[in-house]
């Protein structure tokens, strides 16, 4: 059994987490696998799929913290600028991270650990609306 669902995320504040637990959960359900795969993924190049532990917010902004030292914006070293400052380093946090993410299904939802949430991690300052396709094959 294969079913497939695609997803629409908008980031409204810009560069940051957006929890997507919730909905990738209600896509596991719908599928009515009760046991499987689930692969999540993010069509794009300047965004990133995170799997995080989802009770303290500090580690996600400790996350953003490191990655701000480990690549700045507006950098002098990138000729890539053709949509601002912030454009190559989100191509550079998307290639040091990941935009697809595998969780397995037992009892028909996705199997996450105890404080494992899954985010849309955006990487541009401006709100984009991110495509993601959620496949479960069970």
């Amino acid at each position: 059994m294969y079913r497939a669902k695609e997803l629409t995320v908008a980031t409204t504040r810009g560069r940051g987490f957006y929890d997507i637990t919730d909905e990738v959960q209600r896509a596991v359900a719908e599928s009515g696998a009760q046991e499987g795969l689930c692969t999540i993924f993010l069509h794009h190049t300047s965004a990133s799929l995170l799997l995080c532990e989802n009770a303290d917010p500090d580690v996600r902004r400790d996350l953003e913290a490191f990655f701000s030292r480990l690549v700045k914006d507006g950098d002098p070293l990138f000729r890539h600028d053709a949509e601002g400052p912030d454009d190559m380093p989100a191509h550079v946090r998307t290639v040091l991270t990941q935009n697809s993410l595998n969780v397995p299904v037992k009892n028909g939802e996705a199997h996450l650990g105890t404080w494992q949430g899954i985010y849309v991690w955006e990487h541009r300052t401006s709100p984009h609306h991110r495509r993601l396709t959620v496949s479960v094959v069970g």
